[in-house]
C-alpha cells in the first residue's frame, strides 16, 4: 500500500496520477460551492453509475460469447487491505506512542519548559493568524495536495540545487539562533569552546 502511495506521488503512472491529482483537487476546489455531504453523495453516485454500467457491458459480452466472463474489476476487489495480528499491534503501538510523544511536546511548549523553543511556537502561531485572514483551511489544504504531488518529484530532478539552498539557509538560521543566544545570555561574545576558555600567548 505504502509503496503505491509513492508510485502516485512520484508519477510512476503518469495517467494514474493525473486522473488522482485531478480528482482531489476538483473535488476540493467544489467545496467552495457545494456542501461536502453533497460533494461526496456526487462523487458517489458517478462512481456507482460508471462500475455498474461496466458490470452491465461485460455481462452482455458474456452472454453474447463475445467475452470470457471475468469480473472488470477483479484487481480491485482482490487487493489485500487487511493487516494481520501482529502488522496491526505494530501500527497501533506506533500511533500511540506518536500521540503521547505530539502531547508531551505540546506540553512543554505551552507550559514554557524552554523559553527560546515557547517563543518560537508564539511567533509562529502569529504569523498563523495573518495566514488565516488571507486563505482559508480548505484553500491550504489545496495547496498542500499540489505540493504533495509535485515537491518531491521536483527535489528528486533537482536534489543537489535544494540541498545546496537548504545548507545556506539552514547556516543563516544557526547565526540567526547564536545571535538571540547571546542576545539572551547578556550580549556579550560567544562561549569558547575549550576546555577551560582561551589560554593567554606566552610571549
Amino acid at each position: 500500500m505504502a509503496s503505491k502511495a509513492m508510485d502516485l506521488i512520484y508519477w510512476k503512472d503518469t495517467e494514474r496520477t493525473g486522473l488522482v491529482l485531478t480528482g482531489l483537487v476538483v473535488g476540493l476546489l467544489s467545496l467552495f460551492q457545494l456542501s461536502i455531504i453533497t460533494v461526496a453523495s456526487t462523487v458517489s453516485l458517478g462512481v456507482m453509475c460508471f462500475t455498474i454500467s461496466v458490470r452491465i457491458y461485460y455481462q452482455v459480452l458474456y452472454i453474447l460469447s463475445w467475452g470470457d466472463g471475468e469480473h472488470p474489476f477483479k484487481s480491485y476487489l482482490e487487493m489485500d487491505i487487511t493487516f494481520g495480528g501482529d502488522e496491526a499491534d505494530h501500527f497501533m503501538q506506533k500511533a500511540i506512542v506518536m500521540t503521547l510523544s505530539a502531547v508531551d511536546a505540546l506540553k512543554n511548549l505551552f507550559f514554557v519548559r524552554n523559553l527560546f523553543d515557547s517563543l518560537k511556537l508564539l511567533t509562529l502561531l502569529y504569523l498563523v493568524t495573518y495566514l488565516g485572514g488571507l486563505c482559508n483551511g480548505l484553500t491550504l489544504l489545496i495547496i498542500g495536495i499540489i505540493a504533495l504531488f509535485s515537491l518531491p518529484l521536483f527535489y528528486r530532478q533537482r536534489q543537489e540545487q535544494v540541498d545546496s539552498y537548504i545548507s545556506r539557509i539552514q547556516a543563516c538560521l544557526d547565526n540567526i539562533k547564536d545571535f538571540v543566544h547571546r542576545l539572551a545570555q547578556g550580549g556579550g561574545p560567544p562561549v569558547d569552546p575549550t576546555p577551560g576558555g582561551a589560554k593567554p600567548k606566552i610571549q
